[in-house]
Order: structure tokens, then sequence, then C-alpha cells
């Protein structure tokens, strides 16, 4: 096989194994990005995010985090997943978050990917990344073709929408590149206009104030600034996806880890700000939602309660 007939190969494969899309770019330093990056990073736009001032070098060439790389396959997984929570007064979590950690599940979802590739191709060198290591997902997503980065910065597909996690498998064998995707917001700023906190401008975001940030990174308390403005998410956001138009194309994932648990979803307002350790461990094990800790969920409830009844 050539580069060509192995990539189409390896997409095939990965749409047999439930992907909703499978790209590839030619591994290789991330010219255009390294401005972008470093003018965020000096304009504090991270926040809390220290990590993100770390490996510099590694974020913009995967040729550093594996030498003799020569392709980056991007993958999308679908979580759309429209939540139903009985009490519309409850606190909300972001979609992502009602299922089991998407870390797990996308790593379990490329194993059998790796094991093909490894199948049809030979020794060659394959690592995989979901969302744990200093890899510019939406970079290699865009470079890919898997979609474009809209004016809120998730990548967007045409005709599925932005509800997606991304994942990359970087390796040494040589594969032909996709074209990249070319941007379709146009005039449209329904992402800009809804978030509460004014954390977007067009094709960027202010990671200080975007809620996902203030409820999830953000280890102190929460600033007074965004005092009835968190729009009652407990933890994450989905507003600017919500509200983004390509995303009436999106279709509900068939992945049952990813599916919202039925006793969280039955959770009342009062019963959410009654919330003991002992249920948060019982309720969210497993759980993308444990990365903020009892400690932290029950911080943003507090703030909630305090600043938004």
């Amino acid at each position: 096989m050539n580069a060509r007939a192995r990539a189409e190969a390896i997409k095939r494969k990965a749409h047999e194994l439930g992907f909703l899309a499978c790209g590839v770019a030619q591994a290789g330093f991330l010219e255009e990005e390294a401005p972008r990056l470093e003018r965020w990073l000096r304009q504090g736009r991270h926040g809390s995010m220290g990590y993100m001032e770390r490996h510099f070098d590694l974020r913009l060439d995967p040729t550093k985090l594996m030498p003799g790389a020569r392709s980056v396959i991007s993958l999308a997984v679908n979580y759309f997943s429209p939540p139903r929570q009985q009490d519309p007064e409850a606190p909300k979590l972001s979609t992502y978050a009602y299922g089991r950690d998407y870390h797990k599940v996308v790593k379990q979802r490329l194993k059998p990917l790796m094991a093909y590739i490894v199948e049809h191709f030979g020794e060659v060198e394959l690592r995989a990344f979901v969302d744990s290591a200093p890899v510019l997902e939406k970079a290699w997503a865009e470079r890919a073709g898997l979609g474009w980065r809209g004016k809120h910065t998730n990548v967007i597909r045409q005709g599925a929408g932005s509800w997606f996690f991304l994942c990359e498998l970087i390796t040494d064998l040589e594969l032909a590149p996709d074209a990249p995707a070319t941007d379709h917001c146009g005039t449209c700023r329904r992402c800009i206009d809804a978030c509460p906190t004014e954390a977007i401008t067009p094709y960027g975001v202010d990671g200080a104030r975007c809620i996902s940030h203030l409820t999830i990174e953000l280890k102190e308390a929460v600033p007074e600034e965004f005092t009835g403005k968190l729009a009652g998410w407990a933890f994450g956001c989905d507003i600017c996806q919500q509200v983004c138009p390509w995303n009436r194309f999106a279709t509900p994932h068939a992945e049952p880890q990813f599916a919202p648990r039925p006793e969280v979803m039955a959770l009342t307002k009062e019963e959410w700000h009654g919330l003991t350790e002992v249920v948060f461990d019982r309720l969210f094990e497993g759980s993308a939602v444990k990365r903020t800790k009892y400690s932290g969920l029950r911080r943003n409830l507090d703030f909630l309660r305090r600043t938004e009844d």
C-alpha cells in the first residue's frame, strides 16, 4: 500500500469502530499556532491553568513528543446526548460529564484501531493522546480536515456540529494528509452574544472568564464579579455549543458509557444543594466530575445558591 491507501484503510476502520470522523495531518511544527499560543499566554487568558505555560515546544511540535513521527491521525468521538434533568431549576453539568469519564472510554476505543494499524502495517510506532498531554488537539483536528475552529474556539464539523471529543494517534507511519478544513462561521456571533461572562471574542476565549474554567480549573473562590453570571452551571458550561446553529445537525451518540446516569438526572435543586461527600462519591464514581472533587463542586453549588437564588 502507498501512503494514500494506508490512510484510507485507517479511516475506514475508524468508521467501523464508531468514530465520528478521522483525518490525517503531516507531523511537524505548528508554525501558525506558535504566535497565537504565545500571545494567549502572555495576555493571561489561560487563567489559573499554569500547566499551559509548560512544554511550549512540545505543544507545537509532535516530533518532539515522539521523535521520528510522520503523521498525526486525528479522530472525533460523538458524545451528544441532550440532558433531560427532571428539575429544570437544578444546577447543571456540562453534557460530557453526565456519563463515564471520556478519557477512559476514548482510550479503550482507540485500542482496536491501534491493533489494526500494527497488524496491517507492521512494527510501527504509535502513541495515543486523549486530552492528557501537551498536544494542541484543535489545531490538529483542523489540519486533518475534521472541522474548523469556530468563534468559540471549539472545533465544528459540517453536518455534525461540535459535540465531540478529540483524540490523536501520533505515528512514524507515512500517511497521505487531508486538506485542512475551512471556516464556515460567517457573520454569526451567537456564541459571543450568549456568553454570560463575556469570555468569548471572535476566535478567542479568555479562560479566566470562562464558566468552565471558573467551575473546574479554578482552585480558589469564584470571584465576586461573576455573581449572578454562572447561569446555573455547577460544572462546566455548554452555552456556546447550545446556541451554535451548526449543532442542529448533531445526532445522539451510541456509546452506553456516555449515557446520563438516571439518578443524577433525577436530583432536584434542593437535593443538589444538600449533596454530601458520601453521595457525591457514589453518584460520580468514574465520572469527569471527580476532577473538581467534592470540595470544588460544593464551592460551586454554594456560590450558585448564594448569588443566584
